[in-house]
Formats: C-alpha cells, sequence, structure tokens
C-alpha cells in the first residue's frame, strides 16, 4: 500500500470470491427454493417483512412475486428487496452445508495481517448484510475464521447504490476516526472504484479467475491487483 490505510473496504462477488458462486449457485439455489418456501410460509410472520418489501403489484400471490423474481434475476437487477429475499432463502443451504462460499486462497491470511496490523476489515455489497454474514460465517475455510475479523457490513439499504460517490461518503461517515483519504476499497467493478475515488478513498480494480475483461483506458486510469497479496 502506497499511502496510510486505517480501513479497507471489500467488494464480495468477483473480488473475494468468484462470481461463478454468485452466478452458478447462489442464484439457482434461491430460484429453486424459491416455490417451497412460498407454499410453506406465505402467510407466515417470519416471511411477511420479505413478501411486504415488494411492490404491491408483485406481492399480491406467489405466481407473481415468484415471476417479478424471475424476471429480476434474469436481468440481474439488485433490487435491495430482492436482494433481502435471496438472503432468506440461502439460509438453510449454508445451516445445512449445502452451500460454502469458495474464498480465494489469498483472502483468509490477507484478513489475518489485516487484524494484525489493526487495519479495519469493512464489507460493501449489493448483498443483503444478513446474506454477507451468512457467506462469511460458511466458507471453504474454518466457518468461525472470518466474522470475528470484520468490523462492519453494508448493502445497498444501508449505504446506497455502489456505483455513487455519495455511497462511500455515507460509509465513512459511520467510521469518522478514519479519514476517507485512508480507506482502500477493492471491487472488480470500474465504476464502483471510480465511485469510491470521488468520495476520496483509495482504490484498486481486482482482476480475478472469471471476471469481466477490463479496457486499457481502465487499466491506465486505476491500479490493478490479481491478489490481495500484491497489497
Amino acid at each position: 500500500m502506497a499511502a496510510k490505510v486505517s480501513v479497507v473496504l471489500l467488494d464480495i462477488e468477483g473480488t473475494v470470491c468468484p462470481i461463478s458462486f454468485v452466478k452458478d449457485i447462489l442464484f439457482p439455489y434461491a430460484l429453486e427454493a424459491l416455490p417451497g418456501t412460498l407454499d410453506n410460509e406465505w402467510d407466515s410472520p417470519s416471511f411477511a417483512p420479505y413478501r411486504n418489501a415488494f411492490p404491491a403489484e408483485h406481492a399480491g400471490s406467489p405466481a407473481a412475486l415468484t415471476s417479478h423474481v424471475e424476471d429480476l434475476m434474469s436481468r440481474d437487477v439488485k433490487a435491495p428487496y430482492l436482494k433481502s429475499l435471496q438472503g432468506y432463502l440461502w439460509q438453510n443451504g449454508y445451516r445445512t452445508g449445502q452451500l460454502k462460499a469458495p474464498l480465494f486462497p489469498d483472502v483468509a491470511p490477507r484478513f489475518a495481517s489485516w487484524k494484525k496490523d489493526n487495519v479495519q476489515i469493512i464489507i460493501y455489497s449489493s448483498g443483503s448484510v444478513p446474506a454477507q454474514k451468512l457467506l462469511f460465517g460458511h466458507t471453504n475455510g474454518d466457518p468461525a475464521d472470518l466474522i470475528p475479523e470484520i468490523t462492519d457490513f453494508f448493502d445497498t439499504v444501508n449505504a446506497g447504490p455502489k456505483t455513487e460517490p455519495s455511497s462511500y461518503e455515507k460509509i465513512a461517515a459511520q467510521h469518522p476516526q478514519h479519514p476517507a483519504g485512508e480507506w482502500l476499497f477493492l471491487s472488480d467493478n470500474v465504476k464502483e472504484v471510480e465511485a469510491a475515488k470521488q468520495a476520496g478513498m483509495q482504490s484498486f480494480i481486482v482482476e480475478r479467475p472469471g471476471n469481466a475483461g477490463l479496457s486499457n483506458e481502465a487499466r491506465r486510469q486505476h491500479g490493478v491487483i490479481n491478489s490481495f497479496g500484491e497489497l
């Protein structure tokens, strides 16, 4: 790290775990679990907050909600109410061991070294905060390893869209003891990196296997790393 870093702010998909885990494992699992969940829990108090978060025109029946979910997921629309429902649907899969997040091998060692150096680790993902906690609590390593290392979690509900500089300003304001210039944001998404920089943070693009290719312009404008070990 070229400048002082007090906080590392991390994206998840394509940064700490492969995009394929989300696209090919988590999303299909949610779609498969949805019909049974709606059949068994449609009127249950525990499911009501997730159902009621959907727009009224899509929350009137299981069929309407299912159709809307399928449409949103086919277009990869990051609607907060969809992300919340997905987290709910994934709970059983994580608990039963059907779902385990395959973190890149450099992630856990770097978490340990950041913690040792008193660098705070904070997560910011479009997935809901509960879904983030499920992921880091159920990994291909020791499930207890990473959650204690993480200081805070942010999503598009409690922070805002990931491509807006104001979202990063809001996150930094929640930890005012650390100036924005001492934050390092890592993501595979160029627009997110640009937004973080506009908010005064340091930021690198993370290039991982399976991520979208980077343009020459993006490479010229931003630092690119292939592993947390390069920091």
